[in-house]
């Protein structure tokens, strides 16, 4: 018998949204998440800007204090958002096999908060006085080990680290999981909290983000003539996805079913994507192919789109490649242009919201969309949200290294 998995609950917290509730009404609204940086010095660095997590967002809600004081912020908001996928799920994991039950939990960088303030203490105070969490609180893997133990899930359980890729790669390789029959409840999704003052200046050295500092809420402009970068991002977001039949039997409210998978390698260079996007190409396709769908039949493309000079340009080529005549077709956009690009996030929070279009009827827009690049000429849903059935979607994940993934989304009949 075919497996067939589906998405039962979703959870996240990043620049526009600390519920799934609050995060789709932002990106329907086109709302900007970026903003001049407060939490260090960045008057020396070449951009000033970030979409970070607000001041309203809670983690006592979540996580006990004593708990939260012994983790980054990227298991703190990684927590949070399996939390609320979990409640919104309507699971009882007192009610299922704990070794049914797995989680994918990705993060491109991990806890560099703490390994960062603990170097300080170790410059300032000597050894003997860094934190016996340090390694504990930083390592990627700590996360779905945290969420595993909170929900008493003994299954397949492990950590993706694929950049910007990572967190896509994880819905897919949890789809397989449970496609293969060696689960029937996942937990995945990715978490990040890199913007420190290391973490930051080494993107800002690359001249990777965008410099646009008297204007942080139109920086972020996927696919527009005048992106000069991305604007770097903070959060979370976690899916719970089952076997069909265990939903089902459950009554569990179902957002939409995932389809297919694609995983490629560029092999061609540490950072910028092939001129003419092959390996993105061979994802999307993968994922179209295993979904067993044409390529005409794909209504929305949550695209990468970081608002880079190459990417976008690259993806729009690959887009083409895939997709010919249709690519001018489907909708197409860049939710970074609002949240920001969370890194290792990135496929979670871009997945959820290809998933809540699907599931309301709506395509979010890539907001900042004013000047149009003759290299970037597809429909990419400017400036406002349309209203339109989809009923199967894609979500692209990029990552350096030259690591591509695309997953495939279905409506629920």
């Amino acid at each position: 018998m075919t497996r067939r998995v589906v998405v039962t609950g979703l959870g996240t917290v990043n620049a526009i949204g600390n519920s799934i509730e609050e995060y789709w009404d932002n990106l329907v609204a086109g709302k900007s998440g970026a903003a001049k940086i407060t939490e260090f010095d960045v008057s020396d660095y070449h951009s000033q800007i970030a979409c970070q997590v607000k001041d309203t967002f809670d983690v006592g809600k979540y996580v006990e204090p004593k708990e939260a004081r012994r983790m980054d912020p990227f298991s703190r908001y990684g927590m949070a958002s399996a939390t609320m996928a979990y409640e919104d799920s309507g699971l009882d994991m007192d009610k299922e096999d704990p070794t049914r039950a797995g989680v994918i939990v990705a993060s491109g960088i991990g806890g560099i908060h703490i390994m960062e303030e603990q170097y300080q203490v170790l410059l300032a105070k000597g050894p003997r006085r860094v934190s016996p969490f340090l390694i504990p609180m930083l390592i990627s893997n700590m996360l779905p080990g945290l969420v595993s133990i909170k929900y008493n899930c003994k299954g397949y359980n492990t950590c993706v680290t694929t950049a910007c890729a990572s967190a896509t790669h994880a819905i897919g390789d949890a789809y397989h999981v449970i496609k293969r029959d060696d689960a029937d409840i996942m937990f995945v999704g990715g978490s990040e909290a890199a913007i420190t003052p290391l973490g930051f200046a080494g993107f800002c050295i690359m001249r990777a983000v965008s410099s646009r500092n008297d204007e942080p809420e139109k920086a972020s402009r996927p696919f527009d003539a005048e992106r000069d970068g991305f604007v770097i991002g903070d959060g979370a977001a976690v899916l719970v996805i089952e076997e069909l039949e265990h939903a089902k039997k459950r009554g569990a409210r179902i957002y939409c079913e995932i389809t297919g998978y694609g995983a490629t390698a560029d092999a061609f260079h540490i950072t910028a994507p092939p001129e003419d996007g092959e390996g993105g190409a061979r994802a999307m396709k993968m994922a179209v192919e295993t979904a067993g769908m044409n390529g005409d039949e794909v209504d929305y493309l949550n695209a990468h789109g970081t608002s880079t000079p190459l990417n976008d340009a690259s993806e729009t080529k690959a887009i083409k490649s895939v997709f010919g005549d249709h690519a001018y077709k489907m909708a197409i956009s860049s939710t970074k242009s609002m949240h920001g690009h969370l890194l290792g996030a990135a496929g979670a929070v871009e997945g959820a919201a290809a998933i809540l279009a699907m599931y309301n009827s709506v395509i979010p827009p890539t907001i900042n969309y004013e000047y149009p690049d003759p290299e970037c000429d597809l429909d990419y849903t400017p400036n406002e949200p349309r209203e339109m059935e989809v009923r199967n979607a894609i979500s692209n994940g990029f990552g350096f290294g030259g690591q591509n993934a695309c997953v495939a989304f279905r409506r629920f009949e």
